[in-house]
């Protein structure tokens, strides 16, 4: 079945703190060698989703860099390819996106003029892998208007960050609670949706006559009773980066054995943008254990629990544990980092000290992208 696929990738959040204040969340860095986006990328080719618009707005000059060839995902081909959009600023139109739906709407030519049935939303800020072709199996089975993929969370988990979802029996979603204070549901959004590519249109038709701009308030929110909306529970491994703490934790869950298995050595596999890099280097005095180096390192010191990404020196009499460091950072001699995240094309001074928490991070922040 031919499905279209939209990522929105034009958003930032102030609770990322400094690392979004030069790239948008979906190009930020993670798991050694990767960006946020390629997830979702992968997973839409994967799936054989052949035509995807990734569709950006805040600080995306980096994010507009690592799409700059689609061959990495596969879709520099003849039917279809790799669309990026950016507000356009016309006669009738002077608003960047004011919204999720907004930002659909202000693409909605780009809908008119494809030929798919389907459509794949999603958010470009998650860390997952998923079959499309499963969802949309589920979706035409169920005869359904749009279909959610939601995950049952912890008991205890904090969902307040997220969308709160509940259904009835039959997983039809029965009500919307957008980041509740307090709720006693854990089954979330995962802000991926499936949708006839006609009745988008419609109800972005709407949206633009209405003025109305949030896809979840103005389209779920309203047309819960009106449509058929069911969810899709995903099993597998999942995670959103849009709070620095998330952001640590999701690269942290890489260290883990069943996660590394699921996205490195389990097919379909996650693709990215390929840089020619030599082999990490562990100089004498190195000492690194459960850590994830990436290419063109070189390392002098302990490093323990950390993901390293590339083209990064860590100097002598240096201890570095539980932290995340990002590209072309240059850590000095007798640097001690612990809960850090160290931002991209940083240089940190002999003798330096960071310490942060897992509850609140330290981030160091550079000037790179």
């Amino acid at each position: 079945m031919r499905t279209l696929g939209i990522i929105l990738a034009g958003g930032n959040s102030k609770r990322m703190r400094e690392l979004t204040k030069k790239r948008a969340i979906a190009a930020m860095p993670m798991a050694g060698s990767y960006r946020a986006i390629d997830f979702a990328l992968s997973s839409m080719a994967n799936s054989n989703i052949n035509r995807v618009a990734v569709i950006t707005q805040y600080s995306s000059r980096s994010l507009n860099e690592h799409l700059s060839s689609s061959k990495w995902w596969d879709f520099g081909r003849k039917q279809g390819g790799l669309f990026v959009f950016n507000p356009t600023i016309t006669p009738d139109n002077r608003e960047w996106y004011r919204g999720t739906a907004d930002a659909l709407a202000q693409n909605i030519n780009f809908l008119c003029d494809c030929h798919e049935p389907y459509v794949v939303i999603a958010a470009g800020d998650g860390i997952y892998k998923v079959d499309y072709t499963k969802v949309l199996e589920e979706h035409i089975a169920r005869d359904a208007d749009i279909t959610v993929i939601c995950k049952d969370m912890p008991k205890d988990a904090d969902v307040s960050r997220f969308g709160v979802v509940e259904l009835d029996v039959d997983g039809r979603i029965v009500g919307f609670d957008e980041k509740p204070a307090s709720t006693n549901l854990n089954t979330i959004s995962c802000g991926i949706y499936v949708i006839r590519r006609r009745l988008l249109i419609s109800l972005l038709e709407e949206c633009i006559e209405m003025e109305w701009t949030d896809f979840v308030r103005d389209i779920l929110m309203r047309q819960k009773n009106n449509k058929k909306i069911y969810a899709h529970k995903l099993e597998s491994y999942w995670a959103s980066i849009n709070t620095a703490e998330a952001y640590f934790a999701a690269n942290q869950d890489f260290l883990k054995p069943e996660v590394r298995e699921w996205f490195f050595r389990t097919e379909p596999e996650v693709m990215t943008k390929v840089e020619d890099n030599p082999p990490a280097k562990y100089n004498p005095g190195a000492k690194v254990s459960n850590s994830l180096v990436a290419g063109g390192t070189i390392i002098n010191s302990e490093v323990t629990n950390t993901l390293v990404f590339k083209n990064v020196f860590i100097g002598s009499g240096c201890i570095i544990r539980n932290s995340v460091i990002m590209n072309n950072v240059y850590v000095g001699d007798n640097c001690v980092l612990e809960n850090c995240v160290v931002d991209s094309r940083n240089r940190i001074e002999a003798g330096s000290v960071f310490r942060g928490t897992p509850d609140h991070v330290e981030i160091v922040s550079g000037k790179g992208k």
